[in-house]
């Protein structure tokens, strides 16, 4: 039977006070714990590691087997509230804690322990936590410990670097054994991998961070971004480019520099000795400086505004993953500006197409979340009911299954997540809209009303790929590199069986080109059993063999990636097979 999420979530936390104690047993006096959570995935644990101890993944069978004792003793997990000053005795000696409790202290919250055995034992193992916890430690089932790497503490470069244990649990072997088969296949996956040996991208400590494309890679980004311009075009866009680089008030007047200073990149320009510009993280201030730009009549709206808008976050090294999380990335931006009574149009309208798009690329909707108001917000109570009360209906009225994602919602507004699963079950977060009654506030936005009279537009935030980088790394996971044919970098590869056959083989590349279909020759000097596996290493759609025969008949003899028949066919034929998959973006051979 499949365990609800908050159980199993309950069971990992569990898994992690089981490992931090083990650690202390193993290293009494020279391991500090710091703080660690369950994740989707499993949970982790950073440890500050003194003296000259060094603890690697060499250990980690000793640490399992430590950890497996204290399962094995089925000690109950006993939660208790503790006032603060308690919890600062309790934890006297671990600066960690202490800086934990200070945040605990500024929120007028109680502090929680929870004791793993009895708290009558001055000897048993207590830690400061939230929990939820499993009842006791002879739940868990199954357990691994995956991998270790370096964390600064609160993930802030300037802080220590601490060591960080990631693992996971489970309620069964059969599912742990199912989990790390997955992550074997996420592995061979990697898009970073894949990236490298298709010779699509590349990363350099001259921009750290940051994507450098190669032609190939490139060649996938630009089809993405023709699909891109296609729907919007015929949904009605407008495509703008708004600057990269905006003066600091703007930052100010949106509330990005309250709420988001932390990713933002601060610009000094020569004529200022304090920074007065910033590199932009969102697209939509520029955009709403372009809708001031001239009165809008009611008529006017919906005004959908598109932006394929180069943007720039601050991201730590921590947090940085290939083109999945760079720092500069391009966002399929949209704003959609409408009047009150064409919001829950507009937004079923742009659900729709987050739809279409999936079914594009093969991608399907594991879950959809409707994220609410955060903690660190701007725009009144009432604004913030009336637009997370909208988004319910909607919901309601699509029938769409969802789930609350309480206080993750942007600092202007509420918002849908679309969670998307891949090929070997994992989630992925892509599009996103935002509601927002906040910004044409801030930006004093207007339209004429039919009476006359001045109000504020509507303002929708959405994007669909998320980004078109994030995307891309997503898809070549997905697919481990084999594109659809329409997004394949090369589309067929030409193999002369020998010398002789090279200037048909030309011919046929020409033919290929002309009719705009990517082609690369391959007459290098090599046999032809290692051209062919050098086309199938680089997940070439189709490979073309010719020799006498082929020349003969003006035919090409096939080989269909992922397929072991081969098949001769005019080459006329198989150029009208080819463009109708190109121009239909076939997902299928």
């Amino acid at each position: 039977m499949k365990q609800p999420k908050n159980d199993l979530w309950a069971l990992r936390h569990t898994a992690e006070h089981v490992l931090t104690q083990a650690m202390e047993n193993l290293w009494p006096g020279k391991v500090i714990r710091a703080m660690g959570p369950a994740t989707d995935e499993g949970f982790y644990f950073d440890f500050d590691v003194r003296g000259d101890l060094k603890v690697s993944e060499a250990d980690f069978p000793k640490i399992e087997k430590e950890m497996k004792k204290i399962v094995n003793q089925n000690l109950p997990l006993i939660r208790k509230e503790i006032s603060l000053e308690e919890a600062r005795k309790l934890f006297a000696d671990n600066l960690y804690k202490q800086e934990w409790l200070d945040g605990i202290e500024k929120k007028g919250e109680k502090a929680t322990v929870y004791y793993m055995g009895s708290p009558e034992l001055v000897e048993g193992f207590v830690d400061l936590c939230a929990g939820p916890h499993a009842k006791s430690t002879g739940e868990i089932k199954a357990f691994k410990l995956l991998k270790i790497a370096g964390a600064y503490w609160r993930g802030d470069e300037k802080n220590k670097m601490l060591t960080r244990i990631y693992g996971t649990a489970f309620f069964s072997q059969k599912e742990l054994a199912d989990y790390l088969t997955k992550i074997e296949e996420a592995k061979k996956r990697d898009h970073r991998k894949i990236g490298k040996e298709l010779d699509l991208f590349s990363f350099h400590p001259e921009a750290p961070g940051d994507v450098f494309w190669h032609d190939k890679g490139y060649i996938v980004f630009k089809q993405l971004v023709e699909y891109w311009r296609e729907i919007h075009e015929r949904e009605g866009y407008q495509e703008v480019r708004t600057p990269e680089i905006l003066i600091k008030r703007i930052w100010k007047q949106s509330g990005h520099l309250d709420n988001y200073i932390q990713k933002i990149y601060k610009v000094t320009t020569p004529d200022e000795k304090k920074w007065d510009m910033a590199v932009k993280p969102m697209n939509c201030n520029g955009g709403m400086l372009i809708y001031k730009t001239k009165q809008h009549s009611y008529r006017d709206l919906p005004l959908r505004i598109g932006e394929l808008g180069v943007v720039h976050r601050y991201e730590s090294s921590g947090e940085l993953h290939g083109i999945i999380r760079p720092r500069e990335f391009t966002q399929d931006d949209a704003h959609i500006y409408c009047r009150p009574d064409q919001i829950k149009q507009e937004l079923k309208k742009i659900m729709d197409l987050c739809f279409e798009v999936y079914e594009k690329f093969g991608l399907e909707l594991d879950h959809l979340e409707l994220s609410t108001r955060p903690e660190n917000s701007i725009g009144s109570d009432e604004a913030w009911e009336r637009a997370e009360s909208i988004m319910r209906q909607v919901l309601k009225e699509k029938n769409v299954e969802h789930q609350i994602n309480e206080g993750d919602g942007a600092f202007y507004g509420p918002k849908f997540d679309f969670h998307l699963k891949d090929s070997i079950g994992r989630t992925w977060q892509c599009s996103t809209i935002q509601l927002d009654f906040a910004q044409p506030e801030n930006f004093d936005l207007e339209y004429i009303t039919e009476k006359g009279t001045k109000e504020r537009p509507v303002m929708i935030h959405r994007v669909l790929y998320g980004s078109i980088e994030r995307f891309l790394g997503i898809l070549i996971e997905n697919c481990a590199g084999a594109f659809p044919v329409w997004l394949s970098p090369v589309q067929t590869v030409i193999l002369p069986i020998t010398e002789k056959h090279v200037e048909y083989a030309q011919k046929v590349a020409a033919e290929l080109k002309k009719a705009e279909i990517r082609a690369e020759l391959d007459d290098s000097n090599q046999t032809l059993s290692y051209r062919i596996r050098q086309a199938e290493l680089q997940k070439v759609p189709y490979i073309l063999v010719v020799g006498d025969k082929e020349e003969k008949n003006k035919s090409i003899n096939i080989r269909r990636r992922g397929k072991k028949k081969q098949e001769e066919q005019k080459l006329a034929e198989f150029m009208r097979e080819i463009k109708k998959k190109i121009s239909s973006r076939d997902l299928l051979l």
